[in-house]
C-alpha cells in the first residue's frame, strides 16, 4: 500500500514537471540567431522537419519539444508553405500559431513595361520563390494553362510589381497579370478618343505596344500614338522599327540593317499595310492611355535626337532635315 502511494507520488510529480516543463517552453520566448531571422517551409514540409531545420538554423534549442507541442496542439498537418520572417522574440507557441496561420512573409517580382513574354517566362524561371509548370511547353498549352483565349500571348500581361508567397506558380503570377490588362485595357477602351481609328480593345493593345517601345518619355507617348493615329487615318505604312525587330525574333543581333526593313514578316510594317498582327511588347498605363487618346496633332514623321527625345514632322521633307540634323549629323 505504501509502495503504491509512492509510485502515485512519483508519477504525479512527473507529470507535474512535465507540465511545468511544458509551460516553460512554451511560455519562454525563442531568441532569433539573427534578425531578421528569414526561414523557408517547402509545400508539404512536415512538423518534425521543420523543428529540425530550426533547430539546426539556431532558433530551437532541439527540434523534439516543438514537434511534440504541434502533435499535442493538433496543429503538426496545417503548416503553410512561405518564407516566414522572426523579427523578434516569440514563443513556441507563437511561432507554431505562425506557422499555421501562413503568417509568411510577402515576395515581389517585378515586370518593367517594354518587356516581352519570352523574357518575362525568363524572369520567372531564375526566380528561386516562383516553382515553374511552364517551361518547355508550346504557345498553345500555356494558353489552355492560364484559360487565355486570344491566339497569342505577347501583350497580354499588365507589368506590375507582384507580391507572392514562395512557391507560387508561374501560371498563378501570369493570371494576376492577365486579369490586372483586361481591367486597364476595358478602362482605357471605354474612355477612347471616340474618332479613333480602331477597331476594338485588341487593336488599342498592339498601338499601345508600339508606343511603348518606341518612347520611354511620359510626355511624348501621346505626341508619338498621334503619328501612328495619323498614318492609318492616311492608309500610310507605319514604319515603325521596333514592329521589325520583334518579327525578328532571336536572330536580331541588336544592328537594325536596311536587309532587315525589307525582309517580310507579319511585323513588318515597312512591308505591311496597317497594324502587326499581334502586340509586341507589354504596355504599361500611360501607353495604354496614349493609344486611345492620343494627342491631336498632324505630325507624320518623328526621328530620334539621340537623348531618348524626338524630333516630330508633318511633312516628309522637314523629317528629311531632321534625320539630317540628328542621325547624320549634318546641320
Amino acid at each position: 500500500m505504501r509502495a503504491a502511494r509512492r509510485l502515485a507520488l512519483l508519477v504525479a510529480a512527473v507529470v507535474l514537471a512535465a507540465v511545468a516543463w511544458g509551460a516553460w517552453f512554451c511560455l519562454t520566448p525563442l531568441e532569433p540567431p539573427r534578425s531578421p531571422f528569414d526561414f523557408t517551409v517547402k509545400s508539404g514540409a512536415s512538423l518534425k522537419g521543420v523543428a529540425r531545420q530550426l533547430a539546426d538554423e539556431g532558433l530551437l534549442p532541439e527540434p523534439y519539444a516543438f514537434w511534440l507541442l504541434g502533435r499535442a496542439m493538433g496543429k503538426a498537418g496545417v503548416l503553410q508553405a512561405g518564407t516566414y520572417r522572426v523579427a523578434e522574440p516569440l514563443t513556441p507557441l507563437e511561432l507554431l500559431d505562425k506557422l499555421a496561420r501562413g503568417d509568411v512573409l510577402p515576395i515581389e517580382i517585378a515586370f518593367v513595361e517594354g518587356t516581352t513574354f519570352r523574357q518575362w517566362l525568363a524572369q520567372m524561371r531564375a526566380n528561386p520563390n516562383v516553382r515553374s509548370t511552364l517551361a518547355g511547353r508550346g504557345e498553345a498549352e500555356i494558353r489552355a494553362a492560364l484559360g487565355v483565349e486570344e491566339a497569342a500571348l505577347e501583350g497580354l500581361f499588365f507589368p506590375d510589381t507582384y507580391r507572392f508567397v514562395a512557391g507560387t506558380t508561374d501560371v498563378e503570377i501570369l493570371r494576376r497579370a492577365y486579369a490586372q490588362m483586361q481591367r486597364r485595357l476595358a478602362r482605357a477602351w471605354e474612355s477612347r478618343d471616340p474618332a479613333l481609328p480602331l477597331a476594338s480593345p485588341y487593336e488599342a493593345l498592339v498601338l499601345a505596344s508600339i508606343v511603348e517601345k518606341e518612347t520611354g518619355r511620359l510626355g511624348e507617348r501621346a505626341i508619338v500614338a498621334s503619328v501612328f493615329v495619323n498614318r492609318l487615318r492616311r492608309g500610310m505604312r507605319l514604319q515603325t522599327d521596333p514592329t521589325v525587330i520583334y518579327g525578328l525574333g532571336e536572330g536580331f543581333d541588336g544592328n537594325l540593317r536596311k536587309r532587315d526593313l525589307q525582309a517580310d514578316t507579319p511585323w513588318n510594317t515597312y512591308t505591311r499595310d496597317g497594324l502587326p498582327p499581334t502586340p509586341i511588347a507589354m504596355p504599361g498605363a500611360a501607353s495604354l492611355e496614349a493609344a486611345t487618346r492620343p494627342a491631336s496633332t498632324e505630325f507624320l514623321y518623328f526621328v530620334g535626337k539621340g537623348d531618348g527625345s524626338h524630333q516630330f514632322s508633318r511633312n516628309l521633307e522637314d523629317h528629311n532635315r531632321a534625320v539630317a540634323k540628328y542621325q547624320l549629323g549634318r546641320s
